[in-house]
């Protein structure tokens, strides 16, 4: 497993506008994540705006994202929930259907959707990737989410 974590980018101007869909299920994570994410996305875009829609499950959180992208007018989604593996294929299934969704929903809209519905098997896992800084997954998708606007930005520039 790779600990090498993205660089912060630079700062940034541009007044983004960010949604974050997060799942109620293992809230504490999830939360972990999103306070993670939010911090983030304010230190490096200041002047962006993030809004935040909450859904029961992960399985969920692909209906939420295609309203959020459809009405809110976003630059980007950033998508959270956490998925505790256990003895069935439940956990499997659940996160190859979201991953397939979120991944449609961005081609289809041609909007940056961040996927960070982490399949984890135990406590230390989720702490260690949504409570704790060093491999957190919601800075890691907040600096995603700006490198991708830029680069596409920048494309648009050409």
């Amino acid at each position: 497993m790779s600990h090498q974590f993205p660089v912060r980018p630079d700062s940034q101007s541009a007044p983004w506008r960010f949604g974050i869909v997060a799942s109620e299920y293992n809230r504490e994570y999830v939360d972990g994540l999103v306070g993670f994410a939010k911090d983030e996305l304010q230190v490096i875009a200041p002047k962006s705006e993030t809004r935040i829609l909450r859904v029961p499950g992960s399985f969920e959180i692909p209906i939420a994202v295609q309203a959020v992208v459809e009405r809110q007018r976003v630059d980007a989604v950033l998508a959270f929930g956490v998925i505790f593996d256990g003895e069935t294929m439940h956990a499997e299934l659940i996160a190859g259907a979201v991953t397939t969704a979120l991944m449609n929903l961005s081609l289809q809209h041609r909007i940056p959707i961040l996927h960070e519905v982490l399949v984890v098997k135990n406590d230390q896992q989720a702490t260690e990737r949504c409570l704790l800084p060093e491999i957190n997954r919601g800075i890691e998708a907040a600096r995603a989410a700006i490198r991708i606007l830029g680069s596409l930005n920048n494309l648009a520039k050409e």
